[in-house]
């Protein structure tokens, strides 16, 4: 396939889920050996001894087993339970009677903790959404950053924020906090934010994205987004065209996976090429740099956009 130009519209040959609902056998590019059984348990364990969670368990990431293995993973702060109901994320929901959640006051210092431990020089700190919270968690997460700096003062910190519904008081609490990478995901494109974000709002999520560009200029700005869900390229190159519009310099591109059968089917399974036609397209609109592929996640191989001239 050809590379594709700005404003160009590409016609990908993508594998169709034909039977709405039902898991279909992954094609080979989307097999990924989980061979690191013993690495993955000695982390976890000492995650759970510090009373902490990662994404990469919650949302049940295929990169599990690889990063667990190198010795790094994505912390999730303000607990396992988020106050959304997203159409494709694993993160357990919580229920109007479970609240009040609870908020872990020692839980900054844990990540800080487990992170020099690990001897990480890239810690990136995500969440579940907290809607029953006033700030939505802003607070504790600027006091994450804090404990972090601390015990790591030489390390980058990447935070990866939900959209405080909007509040940008919220948001400036946490860029106070002097994060290396802020980053907000769009997830996907607008028309299916109905179905796929029922909860969030595709032009509160670039609001977010330009206030931390105006507010920040030095941060590194970053977003995501996932294909598959039944998006249209052109649909994608509006996105990455509305992102670099609002000052974002790093985008992921990534597979969607079901990740259990109550979850948003797979509508198609997009090939090799068409992300390579996103990057390079991504890359022509003056990114700093295009993760794009299906194994990509917003967090994946985070520490490697530094090596982007």
């Amino acid at each position: 396939m050809g590379t594709a130009q700005p404003g160009e519209s590409t016609q990908p040959q993508l594998i169709d889920v034909v039977t709405l609902g039902t898991r279909r056998r992954l094609p080979d590019w989307l097999r990924k050996p989980a061979t690191h059984h013993a690495s993955v348990m000695t982390l976890r364990a000492r995650l759970r001894l510090h009373r902490l969670h990662t994404v990469c368990e919650s949302a049940r990431c295929p990169n599990l087993h690889e990063c667990f293995h190198r010795g790094t993973a994505t912390f999730m702060i303000l607990g396992n339970w988020c106050t959304r109901s997203c159409g494709f994320c694993s993160v357990p929901r919580a229920t109007q009677a479970m609240r009040p959640l609870l908020v872990d006051p020692e839980e900054p210092r844990n990540v800080a903790a487990v992170a020099r431990e690990l001897g990480l020089q890239h810690v990136v700190v995500t969440s579940v959404t907290r809607d029953d919270l006033p700030d939505g968690g802003a607070a504790h997460f600027a006091e994450t950053i804090r404990s972090i700096r601390e015990v790591l003062p030489g390390a980058r910190v990447e935070v990866l924020v939900p959209d405080f519904r909007g509040d940008l008081a919220a948001v400036q609490v946490v860029l106070d906090a002097g994060p290396d990478v802020f980053a907000h995901n769009v997830e996907t494109v607008p028309r299916l934010y109905p179905r796929v974000r029922p909860a969030a709002r595709y032009n509160r999520s670039l609001a977010v994205l330009r206030f931390a560009r105006d507010y920040a200029p030095s941060v590194l700005l970053k977003s995501s987004l996932m294909v598959g869900l039944g998006e249209q390229p052109e649909e994608v190159q509006e996105v990455l065209q509305d992102l670099r519009r609002v000052g974002v310099d790093v985008v992921t591109i990534g597979q969607y996976l079901q990740p259990t059968r109550r979850h948003l089917p797979v509508v198609a399974y997009v090939p090799l090429e068409q992300f390579e036609e996103y990057r390079n397209y991504g890359l022509k609109l003056g990114f700093r740099a295009v993760l794009s592929g299906p194994f990509v996640r917003s967090s994946y191989l985070a520490e490697t956009i530094w090596e982007s001239p």
